[in-house]
Formats: structure tokens, sequence, C-alpha cells
């Protein structure tokens, strides 16, 4: 079969950890897949994704090949596959518009972007590299708060007629008027902000599901995280969490029985802690009412390492969107995204969603 050809913006934590499980999976058979959800989609493996462009704005990792530029600082992410042949692809300079925040340039560099000192690339120049390269679909890991970097780059998709996926919180796939574009050039389309495999806020929405099956009156909770990663660096700036916010909040408000009025849930990142590197710890209380009205509540801790947890479901997400490619399908993939995103178009259980996407792999939607 074809190669999955994909270009990825933001080669971080994120991209290394999708890059390294890439080649990770190359040689070992299916018994000795473990931390897959799928193992094959439509006949496509983790092997068969392949990079054929990227962009950055860190001079560590500008003009490095891919293999290279993901084992930069400041990415601080488990090293769980070392040996990564040299692809041939060179990182591009990317645009870099709102994707820096200037309180960021105050820390140590191994902990922060290096913003590189060359000229930035016009829609015409990304377009070209995407064209040139045979890109399928463009993977968008930018930092949290980038509402105008990801819209230079969908546009950019969208002039280059390629499949966009939008693993973060700017709302792209939620927003009719960009799904609509989407679906009139025929181009799919997953989005937004990506759910990780095992994290907080697929663990909340599923207790919060639970409260409502057991009939457990659920009252208020929140949901503390800290990190060390440039995620959570980024994230210090209060004025770049609005849609960040919006989209944890809104994945638990969604399975709820009722909706939690806004001061009984706090739902969000907390705060950053450097010497946890890419380790993200999860603090979350839930607190309803039994049987006769009986109150109870249930505290959680969850620790995962960040990046790898993510880099599952976005391995899945690719192959999807690849179905979708070949079957001609355009605009929003809402099988998929209900599934793999925090903040897709429509909202369902996870447990509904789950079944959604084994029917469109399945090609029974």
């Amino acid at each position: 079969m074809n190669m999955i050809k994909i270009a990825i913006i933001g080669i971080g934590n994120c991209a290394s950890s999708l890059i390294q499980g890439i080649n990770y999976y190359r040689d070992r058979e299916k018994e000795d897949a473990i931390g897959l959800m799928h193992w094959e989609i439509g006949g496509y493996r983790p092997c068969d994704i392949e990079v054929v462009a990227a962009f950055d704005i860190d001079r560590r990792k500008v003009d490095r090949d891919v293999a290279v530029a993901i084992f930069q600082k400041p990415n601080c992410t488990k090293v769980f596959q070392k040996d990564i042949p040299l692809t041939g692809v060179t990182v591009s300079m990317g645009r870099i518009l709102d994707g820096f925040s200037e309180h960021m340039s105050h820390y140590d560099e191994k902990r922060t972007f290096l913003p590189a000192d060359k000229e930035e690339p016009g829609r015409d120049d990304v377009v070209r590299i995407l064209k040139e390269s045979k890109a399928e679909i463009l993977l968008n890991y930018l930092p949290v708060g980038s509402e105008e970097a990801v819209r230079f780059y969908a546009e950019c998709a969208l002039e280059a007629e390629v499949a966009f996926i939008n693993n973060m919180p700017v709302f792209i796939a939620s927003d009719p008027v960009w799904a609509k574009r989407f679906a009139k050039k025929n181009l799919p389309l997953i989005g937004d902000d990506i759910k990780s495999q095992l994290g907080a806020t697929i663990i909340h929405r599923m207790m919060a599901d639970l409260f409502k099956k057991r009939g457990v009156k659920f009252e208020r909770t929140y949901q503390l995280n800290t990190g060390g990663n440039t995620d959570f660096l980024n994230m210090l700036n209060q004025h770049r969490l609005t849609s960040k916010k919006t989209s944890k909040t809104e994945a638990v408000q969604s399975v709820a029985a009722e909706r939690l009025d806004e001061e009984n849930i706090h739902v969000g990142p907390s705060d950053y802690v450097a010497w946890q590197n890419d380790n993200k710890v999860c603090f979350m209380r839930m607190e309803g009412r039994l049987f006769g009205n009986v109150p109870m509540d249930l505290e959680m801790r969850l620790s995962v390492e960040d990046s790898p947890n993510s880099g599952g479901v976005a391995i899945d997400a690719i192959r999807c969107c690849k179905l979708a490619l070949g079957r001609g399908r355009g605009g929003v993939l809402y099988e998929p995204s209900a599934y793999f995103m925090k903040h897709p178009p429509r909202q369902f259980t996870d447990d509904e969603a789950y079944h959604m996407m084994e029917a469109f792999i399945k090609g029974r939607s």
C-alpha cells in the first residue's frame, strides 16, 4: 500500500512521540504492539506513516533533519525509541504570528523556544512546500493560544488541498464557517484539541457519564493539572487559555446528566513545575449525592507522560483521515472527531463515539 504522507506544524514533544512511535512499531508484530488502540486501520499500520514536510520556529530545529530535530531542546518527553533513521526531510522555518508568547523569553533556554532569526514564510511558501512534498494530511501541533497562526496554516491546507488534523484548541472543525470551507473543497477535517489515550479529560468524562448512569447527582468538580513541558510554560499566560478552558470544560459538561453552574466546575491547566518535564499530574475531585440524598466524593490522582499519551490517538486519527481521502469523503469527519478530540463539532459519550468510530473504520458510517 502507499505510504500516508503527512506534514507537521510544530516539532515539539507531541511530534517527537509520534515520530518515535512510527519507528517503534515498525519492526514489531501485532502480538507485541503494546499501547495501540488499532494495529491496522484500513490495512495501514503505524509504520505506513511518512513525514514529508515539517515546520517550526526554533533555531535548534529549523534546517535540521526531522529525525534530529525531535530530540532538540526544549523537547523533554521520554525517549522510548532512540534509533530514528534520517528522513531526508528538513524542518522549514514556520510563521510565528502569535505562536510564541513573550513571557516565555524570560525562562532558561533549555525550557523555552528560541525563535530563529530567519525570514518567515508567506502563505505561498508554505503552500509550495506542501505541494512539492506531496503531503496528504497536515497535523497542527501549535501551542495553545496560537489563534492567528492556526488560521494561517488552515488557510494553507485549503489552498494546498491537503486534509487537516487540528490537535489543539483553536476551533476549526467546530467552527461552522471553517467546516463548510473544508467540505466545499472535499478535504477531510478532524478536530479540535486531541484527547489523550488515557488522560485527565477522558477519565473525567467517563466518571461524569458513570455518575449519570448510576443515578448519582453530580454537584461539583475540579480538575487541576501540573507539568513541566513547553505546553504548561506557554499556558502560564492566562490570556492564551480561553479556548483551552472552554474545550476541557465542555468535554466534561457535555456528558453530565445536567450542566453544572460555572462556579461548581473548574477544569483546566493549573501550574508549571519545571522538574516534571513532560510528566503531567492531574488531581481530580468529584462530589455528588447517592440514594437517600447521602453525600459522596471521589478523589483521584493521575500521572502520565503527556506527549506519548497523545501519540497513539494521533496515529489513529491520521489513518482515519487517510481512509476518508481514499473514500472521497471531505468536510468534518464527525466520528473520528468525536472519539479523538475534546471539542468536536458534536459531542457524544465516549462509548457512543467509540462505536461510531469503529463503524467509520469499517465503512459503515
